[in-house]
């Protein structure tokens, strides 16, 4: 049975200010976010209202002690005006694992599916319908309590928010590699979807941007040359007869676009090898013409071209 969502309308919406054939990504939202809290026992007050600023206290301890977690998710429409979600089932389970991993709790799968398709359907006149496009659905969860302290929050805040989306990446894109700086070693955090992960990602991004780079592929922490992924994405090689992505081992984001793509692949008969690959093996590829191809995948990237990657002299 579905859960009973109320719905607060928008009385004004945004939809006639959007230009849908030129849509960066991140800068329109929609009309309404689903919202429901978590009051240290139950998820409770569960609900759909106009999309607003939220009060939050100097004292809330997403700010101080960094619990908050997200998903990025996306939906289209097809040819009879349906919303289509990709893999929510997938999303669901990331979504826990990430909330687990935080000291959070669990969204109930039905809560979570029915926040996110009420959400969409009631949000379809923002989908775009051109290659590309899709509306983007950012679900992500917030410690509530108000406290000065080392310690896990016992409320929450669950929240869904939508935004028509172009292409992440329109064109190719170059890759820096270096080992200056790590994203995640094993035993942290590294496979959830946490906010501190992307914060300690942005200054490496910006030196790589300002060197002519869009992001950066991570290597290791310990010997700074296993390939772990890329800021937005995860990151595929296809060498000789193979497709070889670095193995999820705890370091690397589980990406619902990176196991769909090896779905696809194994169904049409690629040998896919998921393992511990080296930056240097990647290299002796391409100074021996192994190297084929190199593709990135992500839900806001989805397949994503790369044409360049420097490591070092290389």
């Amino acid at each position: 049975m579905a859960i009973r969502i109320p719905i607060t309308q928008n009385p004004v919406s945004c939809l006639p200010g959007i230009d849908f054939d030129n849509i960066p990504f991140g800068k329109y939202f929609t009309d309404h976010m689903f919202i429901a809290d978590y009051d240290g026992q139950d998820w409770v007050d569960a609900r759909i209202v106009p999309l607003e600023h939220m009060a939050i206290h100097p004292a809330n301890m997403t700010f101080h002690y960094g619990q908050a977690i997200f998903e990025g998710m996306k939906a289209t429409i097809n040819g009879e005006g349906t919303p289509l979600l990709f893999r929510p089932e997938l999303h669901i389970e990331r979504f826990n694992a990430s909330a687990t991993r935080m000291c959070m709790p669990e969204i109930p799968d039905e809560l979570f599916l029915e926040s996110i398709r009420q959400l969409v359907y009631l949000e379809k006149a923002f989908i775009p319908s051109s290659e590309g496009s899709a509306l983007y659905i950012r679900p992500f969860m917030i410690a509530m309590d108000d406290h000065i302290g080392v310690a896990a929050s016992k409320t929450y805040r669950y929240i869904v928010i939508c935004l028509p989306v172009g292409p992440y990446y329109p064109t190719p894109i170059k890759l820096l590699a270096q080992t200056d700086y790590v994203r995640a070693v094993k035993g942290g955090v590294g496979e959830a979807k946490t906010a501190g992960n992307y914060a300690a990602s942005l200054m490496p991004a910006q030196t790589a941007r300002a060197l002519g780079y869009h992001q950066m592929l991570w290597l290791d922490a310990v010997e700074h040359k296993f390939i772990q992924e890329v800021g937005t994405m995860n990151i595929f090689f296809v060498m000789g007869k193979s497709i070889v992505t670095p193995e999820t081992d705890g370091c690397i984001l589980k990406g619902i676009t990176r196991a769909t793509i090896i779905d696809i692949l194994l169904d049409k008969g690629y040998h896919v090898d998921e393992r511990p690959v080296t930056i240097n093996e990647i290299v002796e590829a391409y100074r021996s013409g192994d190297l084929i191809e190199v593709f990135g995948s992500g839900t806001a990237a989805v397949v994503s071209h790369v044409e360049l990657i420097s490591f070092h002299d290389v």
